[in-house]
């Protein structure tokens, strides 16, 4: 019996659970390990975020995915990996073997302290649920009629929509409360690499909440603890490898990039360890991807594909990143900003086929008929501002 274990509930391990549950493999015993069985889809956040959806609606669970494909599921905290024995230590001290690993834990942000106001890190998004309500709770119990201030640090897609998500989550609710808004990043650029009309139209919405935008502005820890700064700050600034990775003591002998992610070739194997896989936010090339979920989603078929053909079935296969993908912020006023190359479009339409692209990718984890396990492809246009994209459409479904 050959041992697959998947280390993380990430979007291409959801995608390799459903072609499993498709398609089994004989003699393979898959197991799957992460603290929490409800992984978020980053896509739905920022509407989560803002109250549209509740958390179940944004979250896979992969307890349940485990229980459609066969596998075990394994809820348990990983505190170091040995690859050249190819085991892992859990939290609790025991230890699991494998013949084939893949690792698809994400990202996460260390944020730095304060002695006055709330910090809200955005990553990792498994642990955003308990926090987020800790402060739901802590502003709905306020009678304080002094101004709320929110302060975003982080200049990139997560930073802009959460900013607009968050104030208008806590401007509903205490509607008599002024709530002002800010948005700092170290950066000169507002969402560096997005089409020049979707940058405008993310400036429009931000002056229309009433944001302040401070770019080339690094945030001062020293001046938010004085306490006349920030009552809460939403850091997003960027990606960085979790601890289990970053620490020498912890990953072993697993080669990893000066950031402290996995480096891989294109056949999504580790450089160094070749029964190792690794995808998304954890993983990165000699050339870096943006840390964005559009290739981990687009990383999944190929990494099922691969993991077969290292147990035997099949012949493996190269990644092709897309040079060009789907953009889709939620400025939460019921209106989106659509960016695709040069090309950007802006309006309620583009919010509604969001929530349709997110509704159907979250779909594909839920139903109780198995979906194709391939995702969707990108549209190779984007409808001009006003009109309705076509509902056959091929569309990507992230938009971290």
């Amino acid at each position: 019996m050959k041992r697959l274990l998947l280390l993380g509930a990430g979007h291409a391990h959801a995608q390799v659970l459903l072609d499993w549950a498709r398609a089994p493999l004989p003699g393979v015993e898959l197991t799957v390990v992460s603290p929490l069985a409800r992984a978020p889809y980053s896509g739905m956040v920022p509407g989560w975020l803002a109250g549209r959806y509740s958390w179940d609606e944004i979250t896979i669970d992969f307890a349940a995915l485990c229980a459609r494909a066969g596998a075990r599921w394994l809820a348990a905290e990983v505190q170091a990996l040995d690859p050249s024995r190819r085991s892992l230590r859990l939290a609790d001290g025991s230890s699991l073997g494998w013949d084939l690993l893949s690792l698809n834990i994400g990202s996460t942000l260390r944020a730095p302290a304060l002695a006055h106001g709330q910090m809200l890190p955005l990553r990792p998004l498994s642990r955003l649920h308990d926090a987020w309500e800790v402060q739901l709770a802590r502003y709905g119990a306020e009678r304080d009629p002094r101004p709320l201030t929110v302060t975003a640090v982080g200049g990139g897609a997560a930073g802009v929509e959460c900013v607009l998500a968050v104030l208008a989550r806590l401007r509903r609710l205490q509607p008599g409360r002024c709530v002002h808004g800010r948005l700092l990043s170290r950066g000169a650029a507002l969402l560096p690499g997005l089409a020049p009309g979707a940058v405008r139209q993310a400036r429009r919405a931000l002056a229309a909440a009433g944001v302040e935008l401070r770019l080339s502005t690094a945030f001062d820890a020293a001046a938010a603890a004085t306490g006349d700064d920030s009552d809460l700050v939403l850091w997003a600034t960027g990606a960085e490898a979790h601890s289990l990775l970053a620490d020498p003591a912890r990953r072993g002998d697993l080669a990893v990039s000066e950031r402290g992610f996995v480096r891989i070739d294109r056949g999504l194997r580790s450089v160094s360890h070749p029964d190792v896989f690794a995808v998304g936010d954890c993983a990165e090339w000699a050339q870096p991807l943006p840390k964005a979920g559009v290739f981990a989603v687009r990383m999944g078929p190929v990494l099922a594909h691969n993991l077969r053909a290292a147990l035997g079935a099949g012949t493996a296969q190269v990644y092709q990143p897309q040079r060009r993908f789907l953009v889709l912020l939620d400025t939460s006023d019921g209106a989106a900003i659509a960016s695709r190359g040069l090309l950007s479009a802006h309006g309620h339409w583009a919010s509604r086929w969001k929530e349709s692209i997110d509704r159907r990718f979250i779909a594909r984890f839920a139903t109780p008929t198995l979906p194709p396990a391939s995702p969707p492809v990108p549209s190779s246009a984007i409808p001009p501002a006003g009109s309705q994209p076509s509902p056959t459409a091929p569309t990507t479904g992230d938009h971290a």
